[in-house]
């Protein structure tokens, strides 16, 4: 004898087939919908720092710059090219008067560096290796213990033709940086001088040490 089944227990039985193919459906597509959308880690990768201590990065077209004089006749000056310190008093290539860093224009690299003897030297060796700056050189200059005692008007124009606006201010003990170029006579933006003055001065008898820093531009 067979037994029927009852018509709502086949009702039951479709819908449960019906509710297990939904949810295995619903798993498969919330399976692939997280494929689709898995997302993508990307390495956290940092960026050089500044260049010379500066705030921020310079532009391609620009380079990286930071001069400081010397303070008092004790402690040397600092001349930071293109993230290379090229003159300092650890690299024993500083001395007393106008301490030079000559760079091509074009490719940024230091053509040459030293120092004028401002005090012991002879004036016409000095004013010979100023004129030898050709046009378009990028020139940067830290002062270092007194500039004067040898410097003449000839030698102060010269710097002004490089963009100086101070140079002919500057005096007994001064302390002076300065960026510019070579026979360009555009005014400089890198440039400052602290002024020995008795009233101010935070040493005995000298002011402080001045610096200036920046992104200088390949081109003038």
């Amino acid at each position: 004898m067979k037994h029927r089944v009852p018509p709502y227990a086949a009702v039951i039985v479709v819908l449960v087939v019906t509710w297990a193919i939904l949810n295995d459906s619903g798993d498969f597509l919330r399976m692939k919908i997280a494929v689709r959308y898995k997302p993508e880690f990307q390495p956290i990768t940092s960026s050089p720092p500044p260049k010379c201590n500066l705030s921020k990065r310079c532009p391609p077209d620009h380079f990286a710059i930071h001069v400081r004089s010397g303070a008092a006749n004790v402690v040397g000056p600092k001349i930071c090219w293109d993230g290379k310190i090229v003159m300092n008093h650890v690299l024993n290539n500083v001395g007393p008067g106008l301490n030079i860093v000559v760079v091509n224009s074009e490719s940024g690299a230091v053509d040459r560096c030293g120092y004028l003897n401002m005090n012991d030297g002879v004036p016409e060796d000095i004013l010979a290796y100023l004129k030898e700056i050709k046009p378009g050189e990028i020139v940067i200059v830290a002062s270092f213990d007194d500039v004067t005692t040898k410097m003449t008007n000839e030698m102060r124009e010269i710097f002004v033709g490089m963009g100086s606006a101070l140079i002919k201010s500057v005096s007994y003990r001064d302390n002076w940086v300065f960026a510019g170029r070579g026979g360009t006579g555009n005014r400089s933006s890198f440039e400052k001088r602290a002024a020995n003055d008795d009233a101010s001065n935070i040493y005995e008898g000298w002011p402080a040490a001045v610096e200036v820093g920046g992104c200088f531009p390949r081109t003038s």
